[in-house]
């Protein structure tokens, strides 16, 4: 296959780039990507989308006004997914509309609690189960941070 001179002066990016969000991104960096694809309309339309669902992913609160500008927009991406071979995601993002309108909603997460309950089964791992309760529960409080109230370690 024999390129054209544009072509050839035109840096190929490697995947990693069209990986990256737009901001992790230096300006030349960003401008070859872009150049690349120019070359594949298709392809720079779902990485235009891709960021846009990615900056919507990444809000942690919306208040009832902001929420409401935001969701409209929202749908319209999932449309837009959903007519192009990104079908299967916009499935996905159509089933999981109420957590993910309930993430924006409200900010607070389990994550200490998995946290815990990540240790917790290491801990039981480790011990290839224990026989007793009690003792088990010791080895949690111990390793948890247990100093009369919880610390976090």
């Amino acid at each position: 296959m024999v390129r054209s001179s544009s072509e050839r002066s035109i840096k190929i990016p490697r995947r990693s780039l069209m990986r990256r969000h737009r901001w992790n991104l230096t300006d030349d960096q960003y401008s070859n990507l872009m150049q690349y694809l120019e070359m594949f309309p298709v392809l720079k339309a779902l990485y235009v989308a891709k960021q846009r669902l990615m900056r919507f992913l990444l809000l942690k609160t919306l208040n009832r006004k902001r929420a409401k500008k935001l969701l409209p927009r929202f749908m319209r991406l999932i449309e837009q997914f959903a007519n192009s071979p990104a079908k299967a995601l916009a499935n996905t993002l159509t089933s999981w509309l109420e957590p993910i309108v309930g993430m924006w909603r409200f900010s607070k997460s389990n994550g200490i609690t998995e946290g815990f309950h990540t240790k917790m089964k290491m801990i039981s791992r480790r011990a290839f189960g224990f026989r007793n309760f009690e003792n088990y529960r010791m080895r949690v409080l111990a390793l948890c941070g247990w100093n009369g109230v919880i610390n976090r370690v």
